[in-house]
């Protein structure tokens, strides 16, 4: 009856919204409320995320801000939401997202006078095997040096939080206090009255039928009432997001999928407690369950092979008048969880059922949203996809309002760049993905992890037919890259785990190969761009901190935020006067591209700008014999003094053109080669054949990361990314402070320096036994948190585990002791002097210095 006469409320206020708009309204009046012909932000979409976007915006000061919603707030996903709010996130800045949402929840009520619903009785992930209990450790470490309070929990404290469990499988808990629901309609109604307090215009029913962008980058954002014209449009429409994106034609890689979850009458053992159960989430059953009022909430998440896809939307749009409805409810396709909720909480056998609520929730593939402003389009910006809307909703608004108001994102968070998917995420690829994704929703989180559902797609390099069998593959941006080869009596497969595994003896031979012979890797996936036209130069001047390299020469070159933050570190060469070639990271490609592409915009630069990623295949070969190699395939002369380090030439390897660049990721001798997909098997074929009596052979990227951080090389989104300056990165050789050129962030980066840093990247070693640092783990100094590891591998060279770790100025000298928290164990670490192993060309110079000096001395003494 509560239902149905909230439903009612609703329908009887939307009916008087649109008869007042009927009957009360002049010519400029629309909806009862004066209508906008302009607007700096349109949000398209009235449930939580559109409320909280609307909010934070108009609380930040900007003017004009309107929010369209096509039928009533709250339609769609957000109305039927089970609300659960949690601190608790497996991604490092997510976490953020989620404190940030909760604690506007707990004031937001004050501040608008709107009751929210808020409950916050805390929450428990239970334990019941082994590899839980290991991977709450993995996630304690990673939580530490955070704000976030987060504890490790035995059964006593899990049965007094939860006191009607059965106790008898239970092994441990990860306890957030703080988590527990809220009230979806209610905070969203919230946030809307703080969206209006503030200075936004809310309309509705207002569905958004047409937008055009007009030519100084502006929107035309058209509706039955009227055309508004916008500087910036924001889709958060939920389910409907598609059908937004088709109107500028983009094809949003998000999917409709069916979640039930089944509410109790009163159940007398809960009725008879004196507060209010935690929220328990019992990741081998794979459902949550929380207190309703006198009852109980619980929702499953049932495998990928039951689980429902609402594909039908995605061919063939959502139905028009699809908003507070729901789908059918099935409760046999759950009841295998249901009768392990049951079996963990006994209380459950005997409850009556009084509701199944089975409604659609929006999935990316990933699982994560897409948040930002999208590529391909100026002032186009989505906040899509949420599959947890409630408990992003909040924190997303603010990420998003700081980066609209300051011109960058307030912290890094690329899981959720909106740019990460290309055309490879196509209808069959989202469909699997979505299904593994809810399938896999409360699967053992490990390091390294790896899905396979909807691959490969047609992202497969030159050379993937020839490796797939020898390999371990690995899923970059839809390619397919090997990370590991096998041997026989190797333990082959997909074997993960977060101590060392099957791929670690391997890795440790692929190192020696490159360190003392030679060896080939697939480097395809690295995104590929290139610049050319009359103002390239002037373009990547302002771009980049680095000067532009010469005419056949490369360099490693980073653009930085506004704030000195580092955005992308990309290595340019000079291909023509002119013509770059700009080479970035396979998941960072859309990204980059877009940041290039927005300048050119704002600039007005004149350039052509091309994405050639899928066009140029990529090997690398590495090693003290990678020149023996080469050599026997061309006739161009590949010795130090004609083909230097990091020069670029145009040569002929096996008759086919490649653009050999002479740099490896390895810091080992080697050369990366570029040319057109489809030569890429002959010159692979070629190099094995040439290299058999140099013994050659592959390797992957989990030796190439191996070998870069015993050279002391830093990664792109591990030691720098926009949480991050190059100077506390350790980028100093890269950022050039006195070049004329007034690029991005140079301001910002000068009054850095001035003040001096706080914290710097450190190398570290680490006195492990089976288990390296991955990053995001706490490092620890006499008790206390003092920083964060970035990434971490074992140096099979040295024999010895590494990280690169950022601490306090105090704590960065060599010698320094320091402790890393791996799996619920402080390991001895100590600061050592970077690198451990000297590159190549470093060894090579000190060789030659020596032998001169040894000359000079020899001179000198005959001279005596």
């Amino acid at each position: 009856f509560c239902v149905f006469l909230e439903s009612f409320l609703r329908n009887l206020l939307l009916f008087s919204e649109v008869m007042r708009s009927l009957f009360f309204s002049d010519a400029n009046t629309v909806l009862g409320k004066r209508w906008k012909d302009t607007a700096d932000t349109v949000i398209i979409g009235g449930g939580c995320v559109g409320a909280s976007l609307a909010y934070h915006l108009a609380k930040r000061g900007v003017k004009d801000v309107v929010l369209l919603e096509k039928s009533e707030l709250t339609a769609g996903s957000t109305w039927h939401a089970a609300g659960l709010t949690t601190y608790y996130h497996p991604g490092i800045n997510v976490k953020k997202i989620h404190y940030d949402s909760l604690k506007l929840y707990e004031t937001l009520e004050a501040e608008t006078g709107q009751a929210v619903g808020l409950h916050q009785p805390g929450s428990v992930r239970i334990a019941t095997t082994a590899a839980r209990v290991d991977e709450m450790k993995y996630q304690m470490t990673r939580t530490h040096w955070h704000v976030t309070e987060q504890y490790m929990v035995g059964p006593e404290k899990i049965q007094e939080l939860f006191p009607l469990l059965n106790m008898n499988k239970v092994l441990a808990g990860l306890y957030t206090p703080g988590d527990g629901h809220i009230d979806p309609y209610s905070l969203t109604m919230a946030l809307a009255a703080g969206a209006r307090m503030y200075g936004a215009q809310i309309y509705n029913p207002a569905p958004v039928t047409g937008l055009r962008q007009t030519p100084d980058g502006k929107w035309d954002v058209d509706t039955p009432h009227g055309t508004i014209r916008a500087d910036r449009v924001v889709n958060t429409a939920g389910f409907w997001a598609r059908e937004v994106g088709k109107m500028i034609g983009l094809e949003h890689p998000t999917i409709p999928v069916h979640h039930q979850y089944v509410v109790t009458a009163t159940v007398p053992e809960v009725k008879a407690l004196k507060k209010e159960l935690a929220v328990i989430r019992d990741l081998e059953g794979s459902y949550y369950l929380r207190q309703e009022r006198d009852g109980l909430l619980f929702g499953p998440y049932e495998k990928m092979e039951k689980m429902v896809v609402q594909d039908s939307w995605v061919r063939d749009g959502v139905p028009p008048g699809f908003g507070k409805e729901l789908f059918e409810s099935d409760l046999d396709r759950i009841m295998e969880h249901v009768e392990m909720a049951m079996e963990m909480v006994p209380v459950l056998k005997k409850a009556d059922i009084i509701n199944i609520v089975s409604g659609p929730i929006t999935y990316t593939p990933d699982l994560m949203p897409m948040v930002g402003p999208h590529h391909g389009v100026r002032n186009y910006w989505t906040a899509i996809g949420f599959g947890y809307g409630i408990i992003h909703a909040g924190g997303m608004g603010k990420f998003l309002s700081d980066w609209m108001v300051n011109g960058e994102p307030p912290y890094d968070l690329i899981e959720c760049d909106p740019n990460r998917y290309g055309k490879y995420a196509d209808i069959p690829f989202m469909c699997a993905k979505a299904r593994e994704s809810y399938g896999f929703n409360n699967v053992v989180g490990y390091p390294k992890e790896e899905r396979f559902e909807g691959r490969p797609t047609y992202r497969t390099s030159g050379v993937y037919e020839l490796l797939k069998d020898k390999a371990s593959m690995g899923f970059h941006a839809g390619w397919e890259q090997p990370h590991w080869y096998y041997k026989p009596g190797d333990d082959t497969g997909y074997k993960p785990s977060f101590k060392r595994t099957n791929w670690f003896q391997p890795v440790g031979r692929e190192c020696k190969l490159v360190m003392e012979k030679v060896g080939v890797i697939d480097l395809t996936p690295f995104g590929k761009f290139v610049v050319k036209g009359k103002d390239s130069l002037r373009l990547l001047d302002r771009l980049f901190a680095n000067t532009m390299p010469k005419v056949g020469i490369t360099n490693i070159s980073h653009m930085l935020t506004p704030r000195g933050r580092v955005f992308a570190e990309v290595t340019i060469t000079q291909l023509t006067p002119g013509e770059f070639l700009l080479i970035t990271g396979s998941g960072s490609e859309l990204h980059d591209l877009r940041w290039i592409e927005a300048e050119v915009s704002n600039g007005g630069y004149d350039v052509d700008i091309s994405n050639v990623t899928d066009d140029i295949g990529v090997l690398g070969i590495a090693g003290p014999n990678a020149r023996n190699v080469l050599q026997k395939l061309t006739e161009e002369d590949l010795s130090d003094s004609a083909f230097k380090f990091l020069h670029c030439k145009l040569i002929q390897i096996a008759g086919v053109p490649v653009r050999a660049i002479r740099i490896s990721y390895t810091g080992e001798l080697g050369w990366e080669m570029y040319m057109d997909q489809k030569n890429m098997a002959i010159v692979y074929q070629a190099m094995m054949e040439a290299g058999k009596d140099q013994g050659i052979d592959h390797f992957g990227t989990y030796a190439m990361s191996s070998l870069r951080l015993e050279k002391g090389f830093r990664g792109w989104g591990a030691e720098m990314n926009c949480d991050t300056n190059p100077l506390e990165a350790g980028l100093d050789y890269f950022i050039k402070l006195n070049k004329p050129g007034d690029f991005i962030g140079k301001a910002a980066l000068q009054e850095i320096k001035a003040k001096g840093l706080k914290r710097k990247l450190s190398y570290i070693s680490l006195d492990t036994d089976d288990i390296d640092a991955e990053g995001n783990e706490t490092v620890w100094c006499n008790g206390k948190v003092v920083g964060n590891t970035t990434s971490g591998a074992y140096s099979y060279t040295t024999q010895q585990s590494l990280a690169f770790a950022y601490l306090p100025m105090e704590l960065t000298s060599v010698g320094q002791k320091v402790e890393v928290e791996l799996l619920g164990r402080r390991y001895p670490a100590v600061v050592i002097q970077e690198p451990l192993v000297l590159t190549e060309p470093t060894r090579t110079r000190l060789q030659k210095k020596k032998i001169n000096l040894e000359s000079v001395t020899m001179v000198t003494s005959l001279g005596r």
